[in-house]
């Protein structure tokens, strides 16, 4: 018998709140989080693109500094998401079965400040410098590791590493271990701290960052005629999913149930999404089919929507595909006009959007959307929170990734 997998806590530290409460009220309040960069390396590596979405409170708040010292920035943002999450929920290892109890995370780069920063320690000052912490502070599975260290999580500790889709397939895993029976509740989600000077370089050179240096706040807004790039973002988002019968057990409060969730490929380009959004149609459809979701049903979708180009159109190619004239009727938000584009955790940050919509049947706005492209006709919610309806409802999260990769999670009010 498939078991339901419901999402019991939340957590997340991002660059519109270093919390859940905080970050959600400013979602709906349609706050950007994008600033200037102030770091000497701006101007010493003459970077082209001289702002981004980064984090509101710094993770050595929530982290001591020897734990902070220990790990790559991504893993003590994966850390201080994955804590407040275990706290959210109400869980205690004392109280559970901790050879039950699973890590399931993503990262789209991994410990890139860790790698970098030894490669110039290395040249500069030679190899009795290099730190012995290195190989595991750089490792991409250093989050999933913490996390599972710091809650004696012994029932796996997954990392999956798929660029821009990596929390979101994270959240596949991790539904498919509890539906199977295989844990009984599971930590996922994702974390990236990519703010450096190589990857804005990479971005930039390749046209896919906004070169809005006059106006940061302005940069991310998809689906906009003048959108020009994205804007590159940092943070972590986490979440419990816990059995059904596990939850119901000790009493916890649920948010949403993860109904479905379903990974695809374009097989197409390592960089560009397939135009006519063959693979991300598969992945939408195969993740109401997981749990026979009717199109009908669903009122929502937090969009992939990084703002750039070409990026944008073949996801609402796929959702027409899919959707048909209903498509008409889903309020659409791209939060990643408030957030910038976290890589491997954005798909982890929009789900807890997702699920806090579903949860309070309200959803967060798009912001900078002055002029829609009239080859996206969608109801893209901006201006004011959208409201969705009571009753039974589901709503979508997607992610896509370099490499073609797609990944869909779906969430159920419960």
């Amino acid at each position: 018998m498939t078991r339901k997998a419901v999402i019991t806590g939340l957590g997340a530290t991002s660059p519109i709140g270093g919390d859940v409460e905080t970050m959600w009220a400013n979602a709906l309040a349609g706050t950007s989080g994008a600033r200037p960069i102030e770091k000497d390396w701006v101007e010493e590596h003459n970077l082209p693109v001289t702002f981004a979405a980064q984090l509101t409170n710094a993770p050595t708040e929530v982290l001591s500094r020897v734990e902070a010292r220990r790990m790559d920035p991504t893993t003590q943002m994966g850390l201080v998401a994955a804590r407040e999450a275990w706290a959210h929920s109400g869980l205690s290892t004392e109280d559970i079965d901790t050879d039950r109890l699973a890590v399931a995370f993503g990262t789209g780069v991994g410990g890139v400040w860790t790698l970098l920063d030894s490669w110039d320690n290395l040249r500069e000052r030679g190899p009795r410098r290099v730190l012995p912490m290195t190989v595991p502070m750089l490792m991409p599975n250093g989050a999933a590791a913490a996390i599972s260290m710091d809650l004696s999580a012994r029932g796996g500790a997954m990392t999956t590493v798929s660029a821009c889709a990596s929390g979101t397939e994270a959240m596949d895993n991790a539904r498919r271990l509890i539906e199977t029976g295989q844990a009984d509740v599971v930590v996922t989600g994702g974390a990236e701290a990519a703010i450096h000077p190589l990857p804005i370089a990479g971005f930039a050179a390749m046209q896919a960052l906004s070169k809005r240096n006059d106006d940061p706040q302005a940069a991310s807004r998809p689906y906009d005629v003048d959108r020009d790039g994205f804007v590159l973002g940092e943070g972590a988002g986490a979440l419990i999913i816990e059995s059904e019968e596990h939850a119901r057990a000790r009493g916890a409060e649920v948010y949403a149930v993860l109904a479905g969730s379903a990974v695809a490929s374009d097989a197409y380009h390592i960089t560009a999404p397939e135009p006519e959004g063959l693979g991300a149609s598969r992945a939408l459809r195969s993740a109401m089919a997981s749990d026979d979701i009717d199109l009908k049903d669903v009122v929502h979708v937090n969009a992939h929507a990084t703002s750039t180009p070409v990026g944008d159109r073949p996801e609402y190619v796929a959702m027409k595909t899919v959707f048909g004239d209903h498509l008409d009727n889903i309020l659409v938000s791209a939060t990643k006009s408030q957030t910038g584009h976290l890589l491997g955790a954005s798909g982890a940050l929009e789900a807890i959007f997702t699920v806090l919509s579903i949860y309070h049947r309200k959803t967060p706005v798009t912001i900078n959307l002055d002029n829609q492209d009239p080859e996206i006709p969608m109801n893209v919610v901006h201006g004011k929170p959208g409201e969705l309806p009571s009753g039974d409802i589901a709503a979508l999260s997607n992610s896509f990734g370099f490499g073609g990769h797609n990944a869909v999670v779906a969430f159920r009010n419960y």
